[in-house]
């Protein structure tokens, strides 16, 4: 097995070529808006912003985001926080060539979730989900590692990407499943307080 296998996933459009468990394939397929469904299942969701600047996009995204070799792009990483616990790793990449009137708000996010600015707006088209299971050695996997000061994955991350585009700029955003995510469930909180409620 070469380096280069270690440091690339290989993505696919079916999400049973990466044999998710089904609490977590239900994360992975599901079309909604990533935050609208965290928000459900949790007392607080917060947005962390990790980094946005520029960097060179890695060398099994360039091609998806239309770019002939890995170049420059505007980079944006976050981890979201369900109570104050880190259950996604979140990776966006915008090219150079995209204006600021594809992108109006991609500059002062800030804090503020990209989910539901892409989800409310309907100039924004949204491409196939495409899934994967990211490597030890993935730079995502450890840019995720980084952010939870240094914690060891104790088998591959699932994750999944889209390509978004409004106007003439695409936007891709991939999301890393930390371990945190098994604990929420598949149950909105809002519905298990009504279920409570009905056997008191």
């Amino acid at each position: 097995m070469t380096a280069r296998s270690f440091t690339h996933a290989r993505w696919s459009t079916h999400v049973n070529a990466v044999c998710p468990e089904r609490m977590l394939r239900d994360w992975l397929v599901d079309d909604m808006s990533l935050t609208q469904k965290l928000s459900a299942r949790s007392g607080q969701f917060r947005v962390q912003r990790l980094r946005q600047a520029r960097g060179v996009c890695l060398r099994d995204e360039y091609q998806l985001a239309g770019l002939p070799r890995p170049l420059q792009v505007q980079e944006r990483e976050v981890l979201l926080r369900c109570d104050g616990r880190p259950v996604v790793f979140a990776h966006t990449v915008v090219p150079l060539a995209a204006s600021a009137a594809d992108w109006p708000f991609f500059g002062t996010l800030g804090d503020r979730s990209l989910g539901t600015t892409l989800f409310g707006d309907p100039r924004v088209a949204r491409g196939r989900l495409q899934y994967a299971r990211l490597p030890a050695q993935h730079p995502l996997t450890r840019r995720a590692s980084r952010a939870l000061e240094g914690q060891v994955f104790a088998s591959p991350l699932f994750a999944r990407r889209c390509l978004y585009q409004r106007k003439k700029g695409v936007l891709l955003v991939t999301e890393v499943f930390l371990p945190a995510i098994a604990d929420l469930g598949s149950t909105p909180r809002q519905q298990l307080g009504r279920h409570d409620e009905s056997t008191r």
